[in-house]
């Protein structure tokens, strides 16, 4: 344990933070930069006098659950985080689970954009996503937030799936996307929306749990397939898939040949928008 690095690295995280980036308010008379040591020690659930002892580099070796604490209430980023442990002395276990917020830039892009476009995590949550994404699959803000998930619309609601997609391309994205769950559930072992999704597709679904049990483990590199929209036909859509590894996220582009008819029907879509499409 490196104690003199790792007071002044807590002490420098602490200091850049600001009471808005934890969801603070702001309040008055603050003499130092950053947040209060009293703060960082509540939202990492310790006492203040534990939390000041290891910033004045006095403390005892803290124990795994403390650095999780402390690099959540640093809001702490993968390597960050890996970092903080090695300092303690501790080897970096595997992280909690999928980060769920998107960065800034990738949502103002998203916005910009004049094609559909999306961001999963690593357990397919449609974390973000455009207008024209919800024009061309379905309009995700109408949906509760558990279902905002790309395996439980493929396997709780295959019959609903195979008519917009087609049943080779759904059969074929079922077997990838289970090979990539079981990839990601060895990623993250500890999160428990991840174990409880399995659980509810195996519950849900014997095609499911016919893939899980062939234990395969890929990462899938493509979501490309034809889409046959109830509203203007059929469109066969190109997707680049943009990898953002520090948050183990993918930017998901639906685009199509440049003036072939899935490209009109796609700026066909982008004038209809949500509005004719029905969300049962």
């Amino acid at each position: 344990m490196d104690r003199g690095q790792l007071a002044e690295f807590l002490r420098v995280r602490r200091e850049r933070l600001t009471p808005a980036d934890v969801g603070l308010p702001a309040g008055l008379r603050r003499r130092t930069p950053g947040l209060r040591r009293e703060e960082v020690a509540s939202l990492a659930t310790m006492s203040t006098d534990y939390y000041t002892r290891l910033e004045q580099g006095r403390g005892p070796r803290p124990s795994r659950p403390v650095l999780t604490g402390l690099a959540r209430a640093l809001r702490l980023n993968e390597d960050e985080r890996d970092h903080l442990f090695r300092l303690a002395g501790e080897q970096p276990g595997p992280p909690p689970g999928p980060p769920s917020d998107v960065r800034d830039g990738v949502l103002r892009m998203l916005g910009r954009l004049d094609v559909p476009g999306i961001v999963l995590d690593a357990k397919y949550d449609v974390l973000a996503w455009n207008r024209q994404a919800a024009a061309l699959m379905t309009d995700f803000s109408a949906l509760p937030v558990k279902e905002r998930n790309l395996l439980r619309l493929r396997f709780l609601h295959g019959d609903r799936q195979a008519e917009r997609y087609g049943m080779d391309a759904t059969q074929a994205f079922a077997r990838e996307a289970a090979a990539d769950l079981r990839a990601a559930t060895g990623t993250y072992p500890d999160d428990p929306a991840i174990a409880q999704l399995v659980s509810d597709l195996l519950a849900g679904s014997p095609e499911f749990a016919e893939l899980w049990a062939r234990h395969e483990v890929a990462r899938q590199q493509s979501l490309c397939q034809t889409i046959l929209h109830p509203e203007v036909g059929r469109i066969d859509v190109i997707c680049e898939v943009l990898v953002i590894p520090e948050r183990d996220q993918r930017v998901v582009i639906y685009t199509a040949e440049p003036g072939s008819p899935s490209d009109h029907a796609l700026r066909l879509l982008d004038v209809i928008g949500t509005q004719t499409l029905s969300h049962g």
